[in-house]
């Protein structure tokens, strides 16, 4: 089970165009050592119907290293973003989290023509994580990790294919892509229109053909697995 967790929860203030400072955003705040990671600016599909679509964006620590402060940049106050926890408790790095976070957002807004938003995470040195007593049950189980997600994320300078599988084992129950852009400054509404990527399901794979973007475009594709051992 995912949670929406309130003491690491997503700053969902509004961005400043032009403003790209190293302390902008607050993901390391608090921690005496921490490695900040941010991702593209990623682009927010923009619908009226319901429900809302969402884009997923998955960040990764260095290794050694787990995530413990998360902030994101957005260009729109109508982007709503939230991230993936593991369920337990206490909530804290390296139990609530790992060393990889995915977040999502939607536009729930009317407006916009291309919003997006930048993922930050402030990443901790890892510590285990501490243990889990355990509960006798009779009939249930608590929740653990029935699913893993294969995840590429490739530069796009041409019009490419990205292919992402689950393993002989395993089989695939969810697929997702993201547009981002490696750009200081959010990206304009015609280079955000300029990236296509189009998605299909084959079999337990994901496969993606993508291009435009101007060199500075980035596609995530995403593979959610399950029934591997």
């Amino acid at each position: 089970m995912k949670l929406v967790l309130a003491t690491l929860a997503v700053a969902a203030a509004s961005f400043a165009a032009g403003v790209d400072r190293a302390d902008a955003t607050s993901e390391c705040r608090g921690f005496q050592t921490c490695v900040p990671v941010a991702g593209p600016w990623v682009a927010v599909p923009v619908a009226r119907g319901v429900p809302r679509p969402q884009v997923q964006w998955q960040l990764t620590c260095p290794r050694g290293f787990i995530v413990g402060g998360v902030d994101a940049e957005l260009t729109d106050r109508a982007i709503d973003v939230w991230f993936f926890g593991a369920s337990g408790s206490p909530v804290a790095p390296g139990r609530t989290t790992s060393r990889t976070i995915v977040f999502v957002a939607t536009y729930v807004g009317s407006g916009a023509a291309a919003p997006t938003f930048r993922p930050h995470a402030g990443c901790v040195p890892a510590s285990g994580g501490g243990s889990r007593t355990p509960t006798s049950f009779t009939g249930v189980v608590p929740p653990g990790k029935p699913t893993v997600r294969r995840v590429r994320t490739v530069q796009i300078t041409a019009t490419r294919t990205i292919s992402v599988g689950c393993r002989g084992d395993e089989h695939l129950v969810a697929a997702y892509s993201a547009r981002g852009f490696r750009t200081a400054k959010p990206p304009t509404p015609q280079l955000v229109s300029s990236l296509s990527a189009r998605v299909r399901v084959m079999r337990d794979r994901v496969v993606v053909s993508a291009g435009g973007g101007g060199g500075a475009g980035v596609v995530q594709v995403s593979a959610v697995c399950a029934g591997g051992r």
